[in-house]
């Protein structure tokens, strides 16, 4: 299995295996709670964003359940981090089960020979600490990009299943 610091292949195009794999190798970053290392996995105006309606197209004008930035995302890896974060003491676990990720050749916003590329996959997430367990579905949308033979995140979209429901507080990433 390739690594997230595998170089793209030769005329600068990264293969879709390679673009597989990376889905595969960031949710293991997030199940093994390797939080700073998944961090670096976005680009420095990347998002991690959670729409709250179906086919919502704007995280700016319309509301979401998350929309975080880097710095944002920084600030929630260091609060689950710190010691007087009572909500995780003990700390809180979780588990992606990922159907086989997809290439979007289709979007608009996958152009290989602009270094931008677009990959999904389904989801089934587990969040669990003490004795309450929580199961989400959903799909997630990587917007990715090659910076300097690297592949970072510009975005992250993920869609949940029921989104539209009265959710209990999520404390990881999914």
């Amino acid at each position: 299995m390739s690594t997230l610091t595998d170089q793209p292949e030769a005329m600068g195009v990264i293969s879709d295996q390679q673009l597989i794999d990376f889905v595969y190798a960031e949710s293991k970053l997030l199940d093994s709670l390797q939080f700073e290392d998944w961090l670096d996995l976005f680009a420095e105006d990347g998002y991690y964003w959670m729409p709250l309606t179906h086919d919502q197209t704007d995280p700016r004008l319309q509301t979401s359940l998350l929309y975080e930035d880097k710095l944002l995302l920084r600030v929630r890896i260091e609060r689950l981090a710190g010691h007087r974060t009572f909500s995780q003491q003990p700390k809180s676990r979780c588990h992606h089960l990922l159907q086989r990720p997809e290439v979007h050749s289709d979007d608009a916003w996958h152009q290989p020979t602009q270094g931008q590329y677009v990959v999904g996959a389904a989801f089934h997430y587990v969040e669990t600490r003490l004795d309450q367990q929580t199961l989400y579905a959903g799909w997630s949308t990587f917007q990715l990009k090659d910076e300097g033979g690297q592949l970072r995140i510009k975005q992250k979209r993920v869609d949940l299943l029921n989104r539209d429901a009265a959710l209990r507080s999520i404390q990881l990433f999914m």
